[in-house]
């Protein structure tokens, strides 16, 4: 009776840690597919403000900043929500990036071992 109770608690907590796993890549997945759509809509603001700026040019009118203000401010928007969603995913992964050199490390550390810049937690 030891072993079959040993193996159901054996199964048991293997199942635990697989549904666990799962439900992480699954977070990330869909947050890789918003950090995607975001990109997109980036792109299409570029777009945007490259045509604004070339019909000034054509029409060799002054191009002025508060043309295309409202494009910047929602570039600005976006490249937050990318950020947060990047490090939603970081942490899904227990993993942090070094603030000066991006390096991808442990959450744990207070140094970066690739630059050796304290890690601000």
């Amino acid at each position: 009776m030891d072993f079959f109770d040993k193996l159901s608690k054996k199964a048991s907590e293997t199942y635990k840690v697989t549904a666990e796993k799962t439900t992480k890549i699954a977070k990330e997945t869909k947050l890789k597919l918003e950090i995607n759509n975001y990109k997109s809509n980036m792109e299409d603001l570029y777009k945007i403000i490259g045509k604004k700026i070339y019909q000034k040019y054509a029409a060799q009118e002054e191009m002025q900043l508060e043309d295309i203000q409202d494009e910047l401010n929602k570039l600005d928007t976006i490249s937050e929500e990318i950020d947060i969603a990047n490090k939603k995913i970081m942490s899904l992964k227990d993993k942090i990036k070094c603030q000066n050199c991006n390096y991808e490390m442990s959450e744990e550390y207070e140094y970066c071992p690739k630059c050796g810049t304290k890690i601000k937690q």
